[in-house]
């Protein structure tokens, strides 16, 4: 059994480096990944609440009775 272990630990000590570059490239592909999707997620965001924003019509109307009939009165007492 210890000769096993000695036999897998030099395995595994041959391979250290390889191994770790590996780890590596994985964690800053996992990384990538993560930011990419990030920016999508933002970028949807903003891009539909832009549309939403620009989508909204802008209506304006006054009640000009009041107006009128103010105007009306002063024209009347002339």
């Amino acid at each position: 059994m210890s000769q096993e272990k000695v036999e897998r630990y030099k395995k595994e000590k041959a391979n250290r480096k390889k191994n770790l570059k590996k780890a590596k490239r994985l964690k800053v592909l996992y990384k990538a990944i993560v930011v990419v999707v990030m920016v999508l997620i933002v970028g949807a965001l903003g891009y539909t609440s832009y549309q939403s924003y620009l989508s909204k019509p802008v209506e304006v109307t006054a009640d000009m009775s009041a107006f009128d009939d103010y105007v009306t009165n002063i024209n009347a007492e002339e």
